[in-house]
């Protein structure tokens, strides 16, 4: 029995109108410029829909090259040169495509040497977010220079810090064999003429610390 995506040759093409009206299928030209010309039997809305279905994921695996451009002239001064560096650096590390030139503009043609030098100076700065694709090459009245960005790491290699208890919350905080945490009280050296004995006494002994402040009290501990 034949079913659907029939492909067959040109000359049978009678016999195929035939074959597509009694399946309930449409015939469809694939390859028009082969020997003989190929058609296929098929769902002509599925087939369609297959068609674009494949563009699309053609086109979301294409990746969009964005090329930026940064002109110089053969004697820009320090100032300027370094406004249009943090503009290269800013264009690379979003990933596009840096296009540095010199344009010389009239008799400046004769500071070729000049705009050479100062390319390759914007390419040794910026060695840490670029790789040069194209060294300065002169086109006309442009010394055009080509940067690619480097690729970015998917996954920076990430350091903690060691943790470390606080020394002062050592001497003050205990943990208990129950988990809670205990103690001292404060103000038991501060004014003792003032004190009743019965105050200092209660003063002496530790007491535990409030639900509420325990967590901020272990954090420092470095407990769980």
């Amino acid at each position: 029995m034949v079913g659907e995506n029939v492909e067959i040759g040109v000359y049978n093409l009678s016999k195929a109108l035939v074959l597509a009206d009694q399946i309930g299928l449409d015939l469809v030209e694939i390859s028009p410029k082969a020997s003989p010309p190929v058609c296929k039997i098929v769902d002509y809305k599925k087939f369609l829909y297959e068609q674009k279905k494949r563009e699309k994921n053609l086109k979301s695996k294409t990746t969009k090259v964005i090329v930026k451009e940064i002109r110089f002239g053969p004697q820009t001064d320090e100032h300027d040169y370094e406004f249009k560096k943090k503009h290269a650096i800013k264009f690379l590390n979003d990933g596009a495509k840096l296009k540095a030139f010199v344009f010389f503009k009239g008799r400046s043609i004769v500071f070729k040497e000049q705009g050479q030098i100062l390319l390759l100076r914007l390419a040794q700065d910026l060695e840490d977010f670029g790789k040069v694709e194209q060294m300065p090459l002169l086109e006309g009245k442009r010394m055009i220079m080509l940067i690619t960005p480097k690729k970015k790491l998917l996954f920076k290699k990430c350091i903690m810090p060691k943790m470390k208890t606080k020394s002062s919350a050592k001497k003050r905080f205990k943990l208990t064999a129950t988990g809670k945490i205990k103690r001292k009280h404060a103000f038991k050296n501060h004014i003792l003429t003032k004190k009743s004995k019965k105050r200092k006494l209660r003063l002496t002994h530790s007491t535990t610390v409030n639900q509420k402040d325990s967590k901020n009290i272990k954090e420092q501990l470095r407990l769980k």
